[in-house]
Order: C-alpha cells, then structure tokens, then sequence
C-alpha cells in the first residue's frame, strides 16, 4: 500500500511542477487545448486544435486571461507556436523523448481556461526510431501512447517519470490514444517558424493520384507492390513541367525508392531536399523511363 501512495504523491507532484509551464488555449467563447511554454514569450501547441489565426488568448498558470499571436503553423507535425510576452514563467525543462521505452509511465499535463491543470496517466505503448506519419513527416523516435486523451489535453506536455517534459501530445497521427511529438522535433519546428514564419517545404508541381498496377507491368518491372502514383496534372512551369513530366505518367520509384502511395512521395519534400535534384523512375506508353527532376518550393497556399 505505501509503494501506490508513494506512486500518487509522485504523480501529483510532477503534474504539479509541470503544469507551471502549461497554459491553456482558446480561440472561442467555449472549449480550448493546452500549450506549453517552451521558451520565454513562446508557447507550443496543437495545430489542429487552434481554430483561428486572429483573437487568441492563453490562461496562465495563475489565472490571467492575456492575449497571444501566431508565430506559425506546421500542420505535417501538427504544431504551432504563439508569442505572448506574458509567458515568461513556468519555462519547461526539455528533457530526450528518447529514453522513453514500451511500458514506461507518463504523464501528459495540460490546462483548463476554468478548472486549473489536468493531467491524464499514460503507458507508452510503442516506440520506433524512426516512423513517417500520413503527412509525410519523419518522427524520431515514434512514440505511442496509450493514454484517454481529452480535448482539453491536446497540445499538453508529455511528461516522464524524471518529471521532464519530453514532447507535445496529439492525437492527430493515431488510431487510438496519442503520439508524443519528441521534443527536438518542436524544438525544430519553433526554432524555423520564428526565423521564418512557415516551414519550407518541397513540391513537384503536379497532382497525383494512387493506381493500381496492371500484373503484367508488375512483372516487367520486377515490382512486388501492387500501387504507385499517376499524374493527373502539371502545373505550367513547375518542377514536373520543367523535368518533362505529362499527364498520364506513371510514378513508380522516387531516387530508388518505390512509389507504394502518395505518403512515399511526401517523404522526399522536406526542406533539406529543395533545390536537390532527385531520379524519378516512370512509365510512360508502357515504356520505363529515367527522369531527373530538381524539387521545388512549395508557394505560400500551393499544393
């Protein structure tokens, strides 16, 4: 009996020392998320769940009500960063999403615009090194865990059993429970949106969608997946276009990895690879080509 009271007091401590860096976020007369203060005047939270650019507010750790504006989104990891000059206490002590295993105990803690923190006991339930998401995104390590997330808790502090805040919590990129997003993964991410608003990413120029291939082009091309990419437009002087992309082709391998559905292609458009010029393998009339096509930006608002 004393190991669980001992357990409890641990638990509420560390809710309770976390929680000097969460804060709770809200863009409407009713319901909010949680956020984090990473750094002085900087607080991290869930993209998805911050409803507007305009007229935000934060509840801070001691009640005050004061307005926040929006550095940048990042919807790929679900993140995004506020500025609010009042945010100066209660900084999160970072600790390595890394030592994280299966079976370990967390802690995510977050905040209510009325009812003061909240905090919610969770098992790590799986752990990747390296795991890409349905947006593209390359999370190491990929942590899951199985933890009954509450609205209100998106956007929370991921918390370890050292009592150090190891990443941001959403449910966004799972089935059931939530994804810790790892901490030098938001440190990243807040680091480029305050030098440049937005994250750079890469594209092709062209909309694709995913087809079945025909058994007999499986075979000569030696292919076990039984999917790749077709394109259904060309934008006039992008990438594609400028590589010698047309409509109709097949994408079936990207710089010798295959093209299985349009997430394999996201994975070769972060930023490191603008301005890097990639081999796309394709099928065209029946007939395997080598292309070399040099990625892009995306424009603010393109696709």
């Amino acid at each position: 009996m004393s190991e669980l009271i001992d357990l409890s007091n641990a638990l509420a401590q560390a809710t309770e020392t976390s929680a000097k860096s969460a804060v709770a976020v809200h863009t409407e007369a009713r319901g909010s998320s949680s956020g984090v203060i990473w750094q002085p005047e900087i607080i991290v939270t869930a993209e998805h769940a911050l409803r507007r650019d305009e007229e935000i507010q934060v509840t801070l750790q001691n009640g005050s009500v004061v307005k926040a504006t929006l550095v940048g989104r990042d919807p790929s990891t679900d993140l995004a960063v506020l500025k609010c000059p009042e945010a100066t206490l209660g900084t999160a002590k970072i600790g390595d999403a890394a030592t994280l295993k299966p079976g370990s105990l967390t802690l995510v803690v977050g905040r209510t615009r009325a009812s003061g923190p909240v905090a919610t006991l969770g098992v790590v339930s799986l752990v990747v090194g390296e795991r890409r998401t349905w947006t593209g995104t390359s999370l190491s390590p990929y942590i899951r865990l199985d933890a009954a997330l509450q609205p209100t808790a998106s956007g929370g502090a991921v918390v370890d059993a050292a009592g150090q805040i190891v990443g941001i919590a959403s449910p966004r990129f799972a089935r059931f429970g939530a994804i810790a997003i790892p901490a030098a993964t938001v440190t990243h991410v807040v680091k480029t949106l305050l030098k440049e608003g937005r994250i750079p990413r890469g594209y092709l120029g062209v909309g694709l969608q995913p087809v079945r291939l025909p058994e007999a082009l499986r075979q000569s091309l030696h292919r076990q997946e039984k999917t790749a990419a077709i394109i259904l437009e060309v934008e006039p002087n992008g990438p594609g276009h400028n590589a010698g992309l047309v409509i109709g082709d097949i994408l079936v391998e990207m710089d010798g990895k295959p093209v299985v559905h349009l997430e394999s292609i996201q994975a070769h458009l972060h930023s490191e690879n603008i301005g890097k010029t990639i081999s796309l393998k394709i099928v065209r009339g029946g007939a395997v080509q080598e292309i070399e096509l040099t990625v892009g930006e995306r424009p603010q608002g393109g696709n």
